[in-house]
């Protein structure tokens, strides 16, 4: 499988503290099934002022502490960014974290982008500032909305970044229910409405935040088929990343 969303390098954010709680998560990772990672610490104005060139430099370090560790992962990075003005000067500045593959809209190859919202709310005119980044050839990928409590409280709330063209990244732990009752059921209205592209762990650390992403596939194929399974741990995510996904394999006779 492939984690596009997982909080992987140590003393950014909220994830790791040190390397070597890093290489634990990294461990963690390849026994739950994930061959691919994308590292993708909070950008966000005021409280984590992460860009692209820093996240490289330390994406880079921890590149080779994993060749080190010898541990079989591969980590790309991106970053979980903010909804907030202020990025649009780092987007200016060419140092927003893309992913490193493309998104399909209209036709057209974008850019894609991990976005975060609050999550009390969707704000007024956030689905504007998606317009906006959708016309500068950036596709937004709306991260955990069924943890949003607007988006809970009334799932049309978020039919307007479909429309515009938004894809949608579920949290593998809410599609098992372990971020309760509400966001589980949430993810499951989005996943009936053919909406979500990606389940991805969101994984900080090995105690509340661990990766739950074999068990989310677990569930996916149990409910709506291996197919489905497949599309939304490892070929949607291998499109926004960049790579190429071997054929899937029949059964044998």
């Amino acid at each position: 499988m492939i984690d596009l969303h997982c909080h992987l390098l140590p003393g950014l954010d909220d994830g790791p503290t040190s390397l070597e709680e890093s290489l634990a998560l990294a461990r963690a990772l390849v026994a739950d099934g994930v061959t691919h990672v994308v590292a993708t610490p909070h950008v966000y104005p005021g409280r984590y002022a992460n860009k692209r060139s820093s996240i490289a430099a330390e994406h880079a370090r921890f590149v080779q502490a994993l060749a080190v560790a010898k541990i079989p992962l591969a980590v790309s990075f991106a970053g979980e960014v903010r909804l907030d003005p202020e990025v649009l000067d780092w987007l200016a500045e060419g140092e927003l974290p893309f992913l490193a593959g493309e998104a399909a809209v209209a036709g057209k190859a974008h850019k894609a982008l991990l976005l975060e919202m609050p999550d009390g709310q969707v704000p007024l005119g956030a689905d504007r500032f998606c317009s906006m980044l959708l016309k500068q050839g950036i596709t937004p990928v709306i991260v955990h909305p069924e943890r949003n409590r607007g988006v809970m409280e009334k799932l049309e709330r978020i039919r307007p970044f479909i429309d515009l063209g938004c894809q949608i990244q579920l949290t593998a732990a809410s599609v098992i229910g372990e971020f309760g009752r509400n966001a589980h059921t949430t993810a499951l209205q989005l996943l009936e409405q053919g909406w979500v592209s990606v389940v991805a762990s969101d994984a900080h650390n090995l105690r509340g935040r661990a990766p739950r992403l074999q068990a989310a596939h677990a569930w996916l194929a149990e409910h709506y088929g291996p197919a489905a399974a497949r599309q939304l741990t490892l070929i949607g995510p291998a499109q926004l990343c960049g790579l190429t996904v071997p054929a899937a394999q029949s059964p044998p006779a």
